[in-house]
């Protein structure tokens, strides 16, 4: 099944626009953001790594602690983990919420990832955080940091949070 993302910011936003007349800017980014989940779900690694400026860092659902300098730019880690998976990824952005000036800005979301690992019979219902930084780059705005995360459980176990949903 295809999904559309949710692309509205909810109603306690701190945007910088109205729901109803979001700015040129604003539109821009929100672009950005769902061309990126397409890229997602057709596996296109080359589309993901394109929208990263140089020298932007990274801080994935997977390791390393953080991706800096060449491991950013690179599509073939992007194809090497989309190989891991029976199938395609569906990718869903919720709640996401646009701050934004004529060059700088940051959004953040509620984002849903689905996928059926290699050799498994079920796929996996992930929710996680997402933050991104963007920056204008010759006309053209770039993630320069994007950071995910997921909850862990404060009661000692410290086993990540992976049953929260919006």
């Amino acid at each position: 099944m295809t999904r559309t993302p949710t692309l509205t910011p909810t109603p306690t936003s701190t945007s910088t626009t109205t729901a109803t007349s979001p700015s040129a800017v604003e539109v821009e980014i929100r672009t950005l953001v769902a061309r990126r989940t397409a890229a997602l779900r057709a596996g296109d690694p080359d589309a993901l790594v394109g929208a990263f400026a140089p020298g932007a860092v990274t801080f994935t659902l997977a390791p390393p602690l953080r991706n800096v300098g060449s491991s950013v730019h690179d599509p073939d880690g992007l194809r090497r983990w989309f190989g891991t998976f029976d199938g395609p990824v569906d990718y869903e952005v919720r709640e996401l919420v646009v701050n934004a000036d004529a060059d700088l800005a940051f959004c953040h979301s509620l984002n849903r990832m689905s996928a059926t690992p290699r050799g498994a019979t079920e796929p996996f219902d992930l929710w996680f955080r997402s933050t991104l930084g963007l920056r204008r780059v010759d006309g053209t705005w770039r993630i320069v940091h994007q950071h995910d995360s997921t909850p862990f459980y404060m009661d000692g176990s410290f086993a990540a949070a992976l049953d929260l949903t919006p």
